[in-house]
């Protein structure tokens, strides 16, 4: 899958699998985690603010002597900045901790504080998207988007200043695909961004991915990453095994239509927890 890719509505192209940071410990584990990701041929780092760890995936970057211009890298403004100048603040410390000049993707974390998830912040989130519209007509974002949000959260959005979102990075797996987000986004040119493919962990020991993974002769994660690309969306896959690094990049196979159809059916995998911070 290295050199496989999506297109986003403002024609950049993104790398179609990412290499995922969150609850990866700054230090060591994150910059070794992100240098055996880069040297395996991840080109797309996708870290967040909130993380802690943007400083050891710039001195990974750094180690691996890979050209900036051969990379993709994804942070998020944090859930709880919901003002323009905060919004332009956190920006460029994101830049200072990753040693850039600009970002390929910059997203908005999530569409309210991880402290009081569903509370109405429509008039942050428009200041905070007006920031990234900014920044992004300055160049110093290749491309915006959100995270975790709804469709009448994006839909404010873009009534409030006719630019949409390029991404919206949600919790997506099989058993747990929130369609509805999912179809919106898709029929309006948005990437859905695939985290937590896994299930973190929950969905490995599952019968019916045990028997499909034999049936292709693959594992439970291959099946799971194959998945997600097969249904247009873009996993980002997260370990600080670099076996598993390593191997969670190749599922160049095809599930058949048939059986498609049977995993886009299942529930009930994994937790009903939609979201993570």
């Amino acid at each position: 899958m290295k050199n496989k890719s999506f297109k986003l509505s403002n024609g950049i192209s993104i790398p179609a699998v990412g290499f995922g940071t969150w609850q990866v410990k700054d230090g060591e584990e994150a910059f070794q985690s992100v240098l055996w990701a880069l040297n395996a041929g991840y080109r797309h780092i996708d870290t967040a603010y909130s993380y802690g760890n943007e400083a050891s995936v710039a001195k990974a970057i750094k180690a691996s002597s890979i050209a900036r211009k051969e990379l993709f890298i994804t942070t998020k403004l944090p859930a709880s900045i919901k003002t323009y100048s905060e919004t332009i603040e956190h920006f460029n410390q994101s830049l200072k901790n990753l040693e850039t000049d600009y970002l390929d993707l910059y997203l908005i974390h999530a569409p309210w504080p991880w402290t009081n998830v569903g509370e109405d912040c429509t008039e942050g989130n428009i200041a905070c998207w007006k920031a990234m519209i900014e920044l992004y007509n300055e160049g110093k974002i290749k491309a915006i988007g959100v995270s975790n949000f709804h469709p009448k959260d994006i839909e404010a959005l873009i009534e409030a200043t006719g630019v949409k979102p390029m991404v919206n990075q949600i919790r997506y797996f099989i058993g747990n695909t929130q369609p509805a987000v999912t179809t919106y986004c898709q029929q309006n040119q948005i990437l859905i961004e695939a985290y937590s493919p896994f299930a973190t962990g929950e969905i490995l020991e599952n019968e019916s991915l045990k028997e499909m993974a034999l049936k292709y002769d693959t594992t439970i994660p291959k099946i799971c990453l194959r998945f997600c690309y097969q249904n247009h969306t873009l996993p980002i896959p997260k370990s600080v095994h670099k076996e598993r690094i390593e191997d969670n990049l190749v599922f160049d196979f095809e599930i058949s239509k048939e059986d498609m159809d049977i995993l886009n059916q299942l529930s009930g995998i994994g937790s009903i927890k939609p979201y993570r911070s």
